[in-house]
């Protein structure tokens, strides 16, 4: 009911946020004060934007320094090549795809974490958005990118495949965990069947 969601809604204003405590008083406050409080919660949000930034790009940048490393390989013609340590498939699908989305896994776990475990107001939000992101519109930007009477191609088809599809597979994996199976409850063994469900992502182009 209105009457439930409004006392939800006190409740939350009086504990705060995950990181940042409620500036109390939170009922009756003049216009200025409100102003205030907000300007001071938005700095401390760019702040820990700032922070998530920061660290983001020096992950990606030791994952892409990790996923370049090659070795001298001769074979028996005595022709000799540079050989990549990493699969480019597997490091597209494991360090690469987790460095790009390491903003919205850090906010979802400190966000897990600050709550106990229970699913906050971000919850599952902010990897499906990510995932969204990624499969549709960089996909139209890179489609739209390509000027009149050029034509491209995608140079490593067997990783667009196998990402499209187990990203759709994992919206309907996802909305049953949480809607059909157990409703808003993930049990260890949804859990440890999705991680499953990794391992064989990376196992199917290779």
């Amino acid at each position: 009911s209105s009457n439930d969601t409004c006392e939800d809604a006190k409740k939350c204003d009086e504990k705060g946020g995950v990181l940042l405590p409620a500036w109390k008083p939170v009922e009756d406050i003049s216009t200025g004060e409100s102003v205030l409080r907000a300007t001071v919660y938005l700095m401390c949000l760019l702040y820990l934007f700032v922070g998530v930034s920061v660290i983001a790009d020096i992950f990606m940048e030791s994952i892409e320094v990790i996923t370049s490393k090659s070795y001298s390989k001769t074979y028996p013609s005595g022709k000799t090549y540079e050989v990549k340590v990493w699969n480019e498939t597997v490091a597209n699908l494991t360090l690469m795809a987790l460095g790009s989305s390491a903003p919205e896994i850090l906010l979802a776990t400190i966000e897990i974490v600050g709550n106990n475990f229970n699913c906050g107001e971000l919850g599952p939000g902010t990897t499906v958005g990510s995932a969204a992101f990624n499969l549709l519109v960089i996909s139209a930007v890179c489609v739209s990118a390509i000027k009149d009477g050029k034509v491209k191609k995608i140079n490593n088809y067997p990783v667009f495949l196998c990402t499209s599809l187990w990203s759709l597979f994992a919206y309907v994996w996802l909305y049953l965990m949480i809607s059909v199976i157990s409703k808003e409850v993930i049990d260890i063994w949804e859990g440890a069947l999705t991680l499953a469900f990794f391992v064989n992502i990376i196992s199917t182009p290779t």
